[in-house]
């Protein structure tokens, strides 16, 4: 009889050790989430290319993968508005659900080549010192190094790493977007 009842208590036991004592240690996301409650979007004094206001509140309701950087864009700049380009429509029917910024950080003109080249890219000038102090950095990162993103409901909630591999990358959006039902 004490081995019936050991045998039926045992998975409860099991379960309990498991839940209080083993911890798992592998995670399965590859980008670095971030807690969005130290990182809220700032007030920023944000245009577009013609001087007109917005916001990245404006695109609330969309995911939003934002890079940063100034208007003088070098092969590395060209390559990660590429990545985000690649990365929305590798989403396929669930690529209207995400909207690509690229935050510049000065006022010097942009070459027209970069605006026919990244259509459908979000260019928003916002104040260097607003974006530098909002964005969280990797350890000995610049802030131009990374994809950061943010969900519909306009939290900072995860950063790529430098010279990210896109199908990591692709398959974080893919479950985030599978999850979520909104945005």
């Amino acid at each position: 009889m004490f081995a019936v009842l050991l045998v039926c208590a045992a998975p409860i036991i099991a379960s309990y050790v498991t839940y209080h004592f083993i911890k798992p240690e592998g995670r399965t996301n590859y980008g670095d989430l971030l807690d969005p409650r130290q990182h809220p979007i700032p007030a920023m004094a944000s245009t577009t290319l013609d001087g007109q206001p917005q916001k990245l509140e404006d695109f609330k309701g969309k995911w939003i993968m934002v890079k940063v950087g100034g208007s003088a864009c070098a092969q590395d700049c060209q390559d990660m508005l590429f990545k985000m380009r690649q990365l929305r429509t590798m989403q396929g029917k669930e690529a209207d659900r995400i909207e690509r910024v690229w935050l510049i950080t000065d006022n010097e003109p942009l070459e027209t080549f970069m605006l026919r080249v990244n259509d459908g890219t979000r260019f928003l000038r916002a104040p260097a010192e607003a974006v530098g102090k909002w964005l969280p950095l990797a350890p000995g990162g610049r802030v131009e190094e990374h994809i950061y993103l943010i969900d519909p409901l306009g939290n900072l909630m995860m950063r790529f790493p430098k010279d990210a591999d896109p199908s990591k990358v692709k398959k974080d959006m893919y479950k985030l977007l599978k999850a979520s039902a909104i945005g």
